[in-house]
């Protein structure tokens, strides 16, 4: 079993800088972040990209593009609405207990 902990790691990294500049942090919860950090690590391994865990891949490059995380900047206004992202890895900066955000469909229903 690959010791998948450096690349979680410099994800971790990587991303931090990114959403910070657009006004997100990683969620509060580290139990979520780690799981969800060994998941896309996980997909990059497989499809040499790291996915977002929750959302499917088409197969169309320019649709699966849009959910290799940080996919923020692809959906922002839906995440800005619910405060965080689809899968909860990022929340907005002021979001204390994300567990009190909701998903709210795409089409906003």
């Amino acid at each position: 079993m690959t010791d998948t902990r450096p690349r979680k790691q410099a994800l971790h990294h990587f991303w931090e800088r990114i959403v910070d500049q657009i006004g997100y942090k990683f969620t509060p919860d580290e139990e979520l972040v780690d799981f969800l950090l060994e998941q896309e690590v996980a997909l990059e391994e497989k499809f040499e990209a790291p996915y977002c865990p929750c959302q499917r891949r088409t197969g169309a490059w320019a649709q699966d593009m849009q959910i290799i995380c940080p996919c923020i900047p692809y959906h922002r206004e839906h995440y800005d609405k619910m405060r965080r992202c689809w899968c909860g890895l990022f929340v907005h900066k002021d979001v204390t207990d994300p567990d009190t955000l909701k998903q709210i469909p795409p089409d906003g229903v």
